[in-house]
């Protein structure tokens, strides 16, 4: 792998529409919206991948900026449909996605896996295949399955969403490195990060795969 990295489309999962603008499973809109501030990205309707997209420079890099409009449940038929309009291969594309398994506040880069029950990669996979990046962003879990439906979409509590956000700041610090230096200097640095930062307290919830 080249020191830089390769990455040409950046998709944030979430779901359209005001209802769900603050809800915890719109973290990867977060992300996407604050690099389109960030880097002059503007978004505009495209029709033909059912997604919203923003061109923006980052590094000198020429990104595109994808968010699905299609419904969590069905991402990957966005992407799918912009990787291949667009001659993207699945290797330099990034996802950023909410993630029950980390806590707010935690961010983690990796390539490939498992969609670990989250409907929006479990598409994608289906879709793609599951060789693309992911940025993880946590958002804590219940601790019972049978309400993670419910805890996904609605607005986290003060303290979480704080934490949240601040997370997604910065993720969205190290995506110029990433694209600059390469994928494991941002590696590096965002969970050098993570370490450094004290745990919530009382953020022992309980993994429960989904």
């Amino acid at each position: 792998m080249s020191a830089n990295s390769r990455i040409r489309m950046i998709v944030g999962l979430g779901n359209p529409g005001p209802e769900y603008e603050d809800t915890r499973h719109n973290a990867g809109f977060w992300l996407v919206d604050l690099l389109a501030q960030r880097h002059g990205g503007a978004f505009r309707s495209e029709r033909k991948f059912n997604a919203v997209t923003a061109n923006s420079r980052i590094e000198g890099v020429e990104v595109l900026l994808l968010k699905p409009q299609t419904f969590m449940n069905r991402s990957g038929q966005a992407v799918q449909a912009a990787s291949s309009y667009l001659k993207v291969p699945v290797e330099e594309i990034l996802v950023v996605h909410d993630d029950l398994d980390l806590q707010p506040g935690d961010a983690r880069l990796k390539l490939g896996g498992g969609h670990g029950g989250h409907n929006g990669l479990r598409d994608l996979v289906a879709h793609l295949g599951a060789g693309f990046w992911r940025l993880r962003l946590g958002i804590g879990h219940p601790g019972n399955r049978a309400e993670v439906i419910d805890y996904v979409l609605k607005r986290p509590s003060r303290e979480d969403e704080s934490l949240i956000r601040n997370a997604v700041a910065e993720a969205a610090d190290v995506i110029p490195i990433m694209l600059g230096r390469g994928e494991q200097p941002a590696m590096h640095r965002l969970h050098t990060r993570a370490a450094a930062t004290p745990s919530k307290a009382g953020d022992a919830k309980p993994t429960v795969p989904e």
